[in-house]
């Protein structure tokens, strides 16, 4: 089905059509001609990833990403070496082309294509996470607008280039046109041999990679912005190993560590959509869980993650969004304080201590006096030991100028003149933000783009005064986006005897503590 339209001057013909590509639909743009009618997908789409594990509950995690992307830019890209930790690696592409060998080169090369491929989208973002990506993908597909939540560097929402978006939403047009195509091939003494993907790749031994060792199998596959990934396919129970070491510590109680690993269970399969644009699962560094070094996990950690083998927390017969972090500085933050997502009743703002002290608390915290009092008193809150649990941030008028700048914010000539608290959350937490410049200009920071920004601030969980011109004092408390699960929180709640189940109850009220399906 063909339909037309108008643009301005021009008179365009839309494809009623999305093409399947196996990982994700790519949405297309007929833009038709008197002679000829051409069709602009909106990226470039992904073969299907062979399943090259026969172990059950598999992850595709993407150990290293955009390999070769330099070469688009007509620059040199450096080689992915990959090293085995004991007998030979097996090398193998699409082609049939085997190696062999300890350790295998793999180069990039680029090549001209013949006919050249166009590329149309509207893009919205940047994003500060992925949540806040997916809230509005969500928002535009109940008004009948499909999407694709891509991550070429920051989290973005891709639309087609036809499609009438909003007016309340901003985005930019974007005709790409891709010229040349990223190739890998073996680098060795027998010369270059090209490859084709997907490449798959196993390690009998391990694979050397980060000062880590990984267990695999790999595969080395394309992804949609013309580069190449690195990708583990790893058993789920796997995968924990490490995951729960890094986010919590090793030497955490086996309650606290076996707690982190439901957590980082449930977070894995409620989020295994989210390179679904790549044709993997989850990353490997903080968009994602940080994952890194499985071999390194101790008898304790595997011990805590067996003992609660396949467990999950859920709500209405879902995997829970298991959000966690550092510490909240004493109060749990609802979870529309942190990114722009809908609210859910196992995520809500709560004091994080015992009952005694949380009576002499005033609240709400949204005011700003007795938010100030909140951090300025001493306080009994579970994980109060924690080094982030109060601190102090001064910044200046070209510190903050230069962040706004690297973060596309403002042009080099803006200079921060006031700050101001525009809103708070029920946990005090800072939900809007304004900075004023000199000029009379002022930029509006809300939620997750607040430390998105202002880096060097370890939570919203703040006050801000201003020490001379040009000179601010952030006061606050918290280290992360202070919803669900404090990390010291319950470290401190496992050493005082509090089980796994308990732990989690208390930081995810009315979810259930489950199998997973």
């Amino acid at each position: 089905m063909i339909k037309s339209y108008s643009q301005g001057q021009k008179h365009f013909f839309i494809c009623g059509l999305l093409l399947f590509t196996g990982v994700h639909d790519a949405n297309q743009v007929c833009i038709a001609s008197p002679r000829k009618v051409e069709v602009f997908a909106t990226h470039q789409a992904v073969p299907n990833t062979p399943l090259i594990s026969l172990e059950k509950n598999v992850l595709l995690v993407g150990i290293k990403p955009y390999l070769g992307k330099e070469i688009i830019g007509n620059n040199n890209s450096p080689a992915l070496r990959l090293v085995s930790n004991g007998r030979n690696l097996t090398l193998k592409d699409a082609n049939g082309v085997i190696r062999k060998a300890k350790a295998i080169n793999i180069g990039w090369r680029a090549e001209q294509l013949i006919q050249p491929k166009v590329f149309v989208r509207q893009t919205i973002g940047p994003f500060a996470s992925f949540e806040s990506a997916e809230r509005l993908a969500n928002d535009l597909k109940n008004i009948g607008i499909e999407s694709t939540i891509a991550h070429p560097f920051d989290w973005e929402v891709w639309v087609s280039g036809h499609i009438k978006i909003p007016p309340s939403i901003k985005s930019t047009y974007q005709k790409i046109k891709v010229s040349k195509t990223v190739f890998p091939y073996l680098d060795g003494n027998n010369g270059k041999i090209a490859l084709k993907g997907p490449i798959s790749l196993h390690a009998p031994d391990g694979l050397r990679w980060g000062k880590g060792i990984y267990v695999g199998p790999f595969s080395i596959q394309p992804d949609a912005y013309g580069s190449w990934t690195l990708v583990e396919h790893v058993p789920i129970e796997r995968y924990l190993n490490g995951v729960v070491p890094y986010e919590i510590g090793a030497s955490s109680p086996e309650a606290a560590l076996a707690a982190q690993a439901v957590l980082a269970r449930t977070w894995a399969v409620a989020n295994s959509h989210r390179f679904n644009v790549d044709g993997y699962n989850l990353c490997s560094d903080t968009q994602c869980q940080v994952y890194k070094d499985p071999s390194k996990a101790t008898q304790k950690i595997k011990t805590a993650i067996k003992k609660t083998s396949g467990i999950i927390l859920t709500w209405k017969n879902k995997p829970i969004n298991t959000v966690y972090h550092a510490t909240n500085g004493g109060v749990m933050a609802s979870v529309d304080e942190a990114w722009s997502i809908n609210e859910v009743p196992y995520l809500q703002m709560r004091l994080d201590g015992p009952k005694s002290w949380t009576r002499t608390v005033d609240l709400p915290l949204s005011n700003e006096k007795y938010l100030k009092s909140f951090l300025f008193s001493k306080s009994e809150a579970f994980g109060s030991d924690h080094p982030l649990f109060r601190w102090e941030r001064t910044l200046e008028s070209f510190h903050i100028s230069k962040q706004l700048n690297q973060a596309k914010k403002v042009s080099s000539s803006f200079h921060p003149n006031k700050i101001k608290v525009e809103k708070r959350g029920t946990s005090g937490r800072v939900t809007a933000l304004t900075i004023e410049g000199k000029a009379g200009s002022e930029i509006f920071l809300k939620l997750d783009d607040i430390r998105g920004v202002l880096r060097q601030l370890p939570s919203t969980l703040f006050v801000v005064n201003e020490i001379k011109e040009g000179k601010w004092l952030f006061s606050g408390g918290g280290f992360g986006h202070g919803a669900g699960m404090s990390q010291s929180g319950a470290i401190e709640l496992a050493k005082n005897g509090w089980t796994t189940k308990q732990i989690l109850s208390h930081y995810y009220p009315k979810t259930k503590y489950g199998f997973l399906p």
